[in-house]
């Protein structure tokens, strides 16, 4: 199983920027092909190292690293990618992290 998770600062506005989430960006995002699993986070996020400013985290679930790297290649991934830059513009309010994963 391989792994893109998403990790968003606090926006100016969270109101709109839950709205656009929920209302628009998920349904593009969970046409994206190969897409297994789609998570996120409720509530406060909070960091072992304290602080943080997060507002939300978003697990997307693939069958492996090539299986991300094709379902954003796609034209629907695309339109999801594209979407983000409309709910977090900047590359700074956003984490992006894509990894393997193995069950121990």
């Amino acid at each position: 199983m391989a792994l893109l998770t998403v990790i968003y600062r606090t926006p100016e506005d969270a109101a709109a920027f839950d709205k656009h989430y929920f209302e628009t960006h998920i349904p593009l995002a969970k046409r994206i092909p190969g897409l297994r699993r789609y998570e996120v986070s409720r509530g406060p996020i909070a960091s072992v190292a304290g602080g943080g400013d997060f507002h939300l985290v978003a697990n997307l679930y693939f069958d492996d690293m090539a299986a991300i790297q094709s379902a954003f290649a796609s034209p629907e991934g695309q339109a999801a990618g594209a979407d983000r830059l409309v709910f977090a513009p900047e590359d700074a309010d956003v984490i992006m992290l894509l990894f393997d994963t193995e069950e121990v």
